[in-house]
């Protein structure tokens, strides 16, 4: 796996925990901050082909 798709897959993984996280918090602000940047990721990783696997957002 190369730097940029480890890079980017670290990203997901990171935004999907604070999304998570705002949730709970009941925080609706940052829980649309953080849905929006999962998306641009997500349409990131489609654009350069990097398989995501199941999405758990």
């Amino acid at each position: 796996m190369d730097a940029f798709t480890a890079g980017l897959l670290q990203r997901i993984r990171s935004t999907e925990t604070d999304l998570r996280h705002a949730r709970e918090t009941g925080d609706e602000f940052l829980v649309d901050v953080e849905q929006e940047e999962l998306e641009d990721l997500q349409r990131l990783a489609a654009e350069h082909g990097v398989e995501l696997g199941p999405v758990h957002n």
